[in-house]
């Protein structure tokens, strides 16, 4: 997680091939059981671990996950930063827990270390080693949080694979999670391949976990609905790999309060999460994390430690929790038909005279497939809305055509998509920017892009994070180009606000290189793209501006990465 500032030389068990622990509840295979519901993060770490004691004595809590193994070389430690061994502290706490009542996952990696088959490439250590933690805990469920460079490690993820698939066949009932980075859009193409590794080697992952968190698109994002469209997305990309996942298959992990990123992830946010879980069945809910759950002290201002907005101690727990009853303790996967429906783009420019088309695509989310029949409303007199075929069985597509007649008055119109099925009724927002027919992008004036090729050699009136700087080279056209850094922990980033003419379409467009490279816009307006190319490559991204007409254009590269490089942007 990005909180886990984790200090490996700190070192504490050694869980490898080489010698074990005091087992607490040594057992030769893990007994069978299901996904947990509720599992929020503990940082065993962070010297708040007291605040887990408290939310299973006095808050119900019924399962959580302990962070983070490490892996180094061919063997394992935690990832512990206080100066004293596991055996005095992190194995205790973890068989208080369970003495307690509560049932432990023990995750391995996070943001700042890398799980074993990230570090061993020897194929029986790496199953051994996972065999160990399995001993010394008695766990039924092994969580693997895959972040930064390492999620793009194919080799790595292979080794992973194959030990899982070895593990669960010793293992009777094992069950295991991927803990992935993910947009609002869902997972980077890294981590579809982190699917395909898992389809590759024969086996299904138990649970996706998506970290929807730290999108980087501004601090006005609202992040209850963005882990909704990222779990709505996910789902679509798994069921793209292996079309026998479902919700039962997928796991959601915001963070709670304050995101590095400045968004923040309230109690309302997690209502909006939990609602969605239950009519979806979703497999697990967790958050970043449980060491986190209370406010700041007086003059707190720790995101390790706390929210740092106003709550109740353990109140996100408090949130989260009932989720385990309303499932039964299994973690959803019921046997009623359901569905999801999406559109893509999820809007789109149309002269007048003209059209525009989008693709609405369906999957199973529960259950057997079902017919669903298709429809729109809200459109504006004069625009015409169909479908290309007007029914689907859940998991087809249709392609959506919007046609616009030559009077229809230019602006923005929300139209809502609705797929109906026997067993109930989802619903997509879908809209349309109309501009006149001479028009294109923005409907004319309102301010542009200042130094947008970086030529006068500085960054003003670009304002930027870190060590990101104006560079001679590389660059796309010209004597000088934007280098953004990002750091081991956080993204790099650069902005400028601009404000253009209120309620107009608009095209940003920017040439990049560098891994996972992104423009976007925020504040006014919302949406970004992205690439991830060693060359310079065109990126363009279209929107429509608000009321006030004001939006902050970003470019940034994701944190752990190495630099982006952005030049020639335009504006238009």
């Amino acid at each position: 997680m990005h909180l886990a500032r984790i200090a490996a030389s700190a070192c504490a068990l050694a869980l490898a091939t080489a010698g074990t622990v005091v087992a607490l509840a040594p057992t030769s295979s893990a007994a069978a059981g299901s996904v947990y519901s509720v599992a929020p993060y503990v940082d065993l770490s962070n010297g708040q671990e007291g605040l887990l004691d408290t939310a299973i004595t006095g808050h119900h809590l019924k399962a959580y996950t302990a962070a983070f193994v490490l892996g180094e070389g061919c063997n394992q430690i935690w990832g512990d930063t206080l100066p004293i061994g596991a055996d005095s502290f992190t194995d205790p706490e973890i068989a208080r827990a369970k003495a307690e009542g509560a049932s432990v996952i023990i995750s391995s990696g996070g943001s700042s270390g890398l799980a074993l088959a990230w570090t061993c490439s020897n194929q029986s250590s790496i199953d051994a080693g996972y065999q160990a933690i399995i001993n010394d805990y008695g766990v039924t469920q092994l969580d693997f949080d895959i972040e930064g460079a390492a999620i793009a490690d194919t080799a790595a993820a292979a080794r992973q694979m194959q030990a899982m698939k070895d593990l669960k066949a010793s293992n009777p009932g094992l069950q295991f999670s991927m803990t992935l980075p993910v947009l609002a859009s869902g997972l980077t193409n890294d981590g579809v391949n982190i699917l395909k590794a898992a389809k590759n080697a024969g086996i299904r992952i138990d649970v996706v976990n998506i970290m929807t968190m730290d999108y980087y698109a501004g601090t006005g994002t609202e992040m209850g609905q963005g882990s909704v469209a990222a779990a709505q997305a996910t789902l679509a990309q798994m069921q793209s790999v292996d079309s026998g996942y479902t919700y039962a298959n997928l796991g959601i992990t915001p963070m709670i309060g304050k995101n590095d990123d400045g968004s923040t992830f309230t109690l309302a946010d997690a209502q909006t999460v939990e609602n969605f879980a239950v009519q979806h069945s979703v497999g697990r809910l967790a958050f970043w994390a449980i060491t986190r759950d209370q406010a700041c002290g007086s003059g707190g201002n720790s995101l390790p430690t706390c929210t740092e907005i106003s709550q109740n101690q353990l109140a996100f727990t408090d949130a989260f929790v009932p989720y385990e009853g309303s499932t039964g303790g299994g973690g959803g996967g019921g046997t009623t038909s359901d569905f999801s429906l999406s559109v893509a783009p999820g809007s789109a420019s149309a002269a007048q005279g003209g059209s525009a088309s989008a693709t609405v695509s369906t999957s199973v989310t529960s259950g057997s497939a079902e017919s669903v029949s298709l429809s729109a409303t809200g459109a504006p007199s004069g625009v015409s809305v169909a479908f290309s075929p007007t029914s689907v069985n859940s998991g087809g597509s249709s392609t959506l055509t919007a046609t616009v007649g030559a009077s229809v008055a230019a602006g923005s119109y929300p139209i809502t998509v609705k797929g109906t099925a026997s067993t109930g009724s989802h619903t997509a927002t879908y809209t349309l920017t109309v501009t006149t027919s001479g028009g294109g992008g923005g409907g004319g004036g309102g301010g542009s892009l200042t130094n947008a090729g970086f030529e006068t050699g500085s960054l003003s009136p670009w304002t930027c994070t870190g060590g990101s700087a104006v560079v001679s080279s590389p660059v796309h056209s010209g004597s000088h180009a934007l280098q953004v850094t990002p750091s081991a922990s956080s993204t790099g980033e650069c902005d400028q606000t601009v404000t253009l003419s209120p309620n107009h379409a608009y095209t940003l467009t920017g040439w990049v290189q560098g891994p996972y490279a992104y423009i976007g816009v925020s504040g006014g307006a919302s949406g970004s793209t992205w690439s991830n190319s060693s060359t310079w490559n065109k990126l363009t991204l279209a929107f429509t501006t608000g009321s006030s007409g004001t939006v902050t254009v970003y470019v940034h590269g994701w944190y752990g990465q190495a630099n982006v490089d952005a030049d020639d942007f335009t504006l238009g």
